[in-house]
């Protein structure tokens, strides 16, 4: 996603007839909506993190009940057995990560598994645009998710703004540049802070009047934007000053990001989205060390994404915020399966995403992945849940956006997840799917398979077959059924020989099988 000129756009605005930007409909919201797309008295705060670079799931959260075939695979990398961290029974923790898996134990902390998007692309640039758009991986958008929802949520921003009604910038970004998740159609959201106590004001310069023409709309723009800041960076340095922290925090990169966060958060900011990054992630070579595979770059990279975490949630728990914040982390794609011979990993596709917060259903969401001996050199780690499923969810759980905007924001007919909870869940809970039965036999296969699968109740299946790079090779159905059980033939004479992803999803329900064609 190309980030926008900062100036006013003529034209592009949400009230009227439907926009289409880039092939993407963004559907017109009444002015009834825009009221309410936060909800009644909602003062909920999200904190998203981004890991740069492809995080390693595998090394990170290892399915020990595939060690012996990860030994076979990346045995040049894999963690001994014993030194991991139980989560549970089938998933341990890096040791580096010992303040999630605190998280993890105290049911603060939840996973979901596989994490991806059909046709996933490899490259850093391009597959960071599709996470941050929420876009398909053949559609170029020009704003981001969360600038689309605060483009209806905060109307004709930023004239007026701040007010009375939200007096704090409504995003935040822990760096010197803005957040391109926070683009909307004519603005950002974001506002940048690298230091809260040192966020200098910008010269505003004479103030003639400006010229009847287009440029004089984009010099009235930027003198207001110029304006805003100004007043912004008053308010941030006043909010830090009257928050408060309960911890030390790790002298860290994301450490200090996390602290900034947490002073603002606790000096009263009304700010809904903060944006945290976190680089470093693209290890093809030296993510363990040859000597000792639980040390090396991937293990300092856990290590303080781990430390900042715990210190930024055992703080808002200890001031009472806790159920007021929530946090996710995402990547732009995870590693491949096979090690390489420098001792690190190459471009994958799926991987986990982590969220954190007294209000997210602990556990973890999926299966694990299938790991085969024989996996090839360029196999990924399958997607089981795409991304934007998590985004609709904490759109629609979190922040109570309404269904239909949701689906004018994002796509259609998303998977509402089971990752947030009332706040008034206990304990850890396993949450492995949601009970979809599915099974293709004969596999391996010669000819044409057969997939079986159940209907409980009366739903759309979607089943589409994979290649290991992700890419969507057949379409097998997507049709409404009714329940019981249901076979269905998979033609696969076009496919040559090789390994395949099958994925199945159903409701709310997913699965992904391993096919392999002999």
């Amino acid at each position: 996603m190309k980030r926008r000129e900062f100036l006013k756009k003529a034209g592009l605005t949400m009230a009227g007839a439907p926009i289409v930007l880039n092939n993407m409909k963004l559907q017109a919201i009444g002015n009834s909506l825009l009221l309410n797309q936060a909800g009644p008295n909602n003062d909920r705060i999200l904190v998203v993190i981004f890991l740069n670079g492809g995080n390693d799931g595998l090394n990170m959260l290892v399915p020990v009940d595939q060690y012996d075939q990860l030994a076979n695979v990346r045995g040049n990398i894999l963690i001994p057995e014993n030194k991991l961290l139980a989560g549970n029974a089938t998933n341990s923790f890096h040791p580096s990560a010992l303040g999630l898996k605190d998280l993890f134990d105290n049911g603060t902390l939840g996973v979901v598994q596989s994490v991806g998007y059909p046709n996933h692309n490899r490259s850093h640039f391009r597959s960071t645009d599709i996470y941050n758009s929420a876009s398909a991986a053949d559609v170029y958008v020009d704003t981001g998710w969360l600038g689309r929802w605060m483009d209806l949520t905060y109307p004709n921003f930023p004239t007026d703004y701040p007010n009375t009604e939200t007096p704090d910038p409504v995003a935040v970004t822990m760096r010197s540049q803005v957040a391109e998740v926070c683009q909307g159609q004519s603005v950002n959201y974001s506002y940048p802070v690298e230091d809260p106590f040192n966020n200098n004001t910008l010269p505003i310069g004479a103030q003639s009047p400006a010229p009847d023409s287009p440029y004089g709309d984009e010099l009235t723009f930027l003198r207001q934007t110029i304006n805003q800041s100004n007043q912004y960076s008053t308010i941030i340095k006043s909010l830090a000053g009257q928050g408060a922290l309960t911890v030390n925090y790790p002298d860290t990169r994301l450490g200090k990001q996390l602290r900034n966060i947490a002073l603002l958060i606790s000096g009263g900011s009304t700010t809904k989205v903060y944006y945290a990054t976190m680089g470093g992630f693209d290890n093809h070579s030296e993510q363990v060390m040859a000597s000792d595979t639980t040390l090396g770059d991937h293990a300092d990279l856990l290590k303080e994404l781990s430390d900042a975490i715990n210190s930024f949630q055992t703080d808002m728990k200890a001031q009472g915020l806790s159920k007021k914040v929530m946090g996710m982390t995402y990547t732009e794609f995870g590693r491949r399966i096979r090690s390489n011979g420098s001792y690190g990993t190459d471009h994958g596709t799926a991987s986990p995403s982590f969220l954190f917060g007294e209000c997210v259903v602990p556990g973890i969401l999926g299966a694990n992945p299938t790991i085969s001996t024989s996996v090839t050199q360029d196999e990924g780690v399958p997607m089981q849940y795409d991304f934007r499923s998590i985004y609709g969810t904490i759109l629609k759980d979190w922040f109570e956006v309404p269904q239909d905007a949701i689906d004018s924001l994002l796509f259609e007919n998303f998977q509402s997840l089971p990752i947030i909870s009332p706040c008034d869940a206990v304990g850890n809970q396993e949450i492995y799917g949601t009970g979809l039965k599915a099974s293709i036999n004969p596999n391996p296969f010669k000819d044409n398979p057969e997939i079986t699968f159940t209907v409980d109740t009366s739903s759309r299946a979607h089943i589409q077959i994979f290649d290991t790079m992700g890419s969507v090779v057949l379409e097998v159905a997507d049709d409404k059924y009714e329940p019981g059980e249901h076979r269905l033939p998979i033609n696969t004479e076009k496919l040559a020989v090789g390994v395949y992803y099958c994925r199945i999803t159903m409701g709310n329900g997913q699965k992904t099988i391993r096919l392999v064609k002999q």
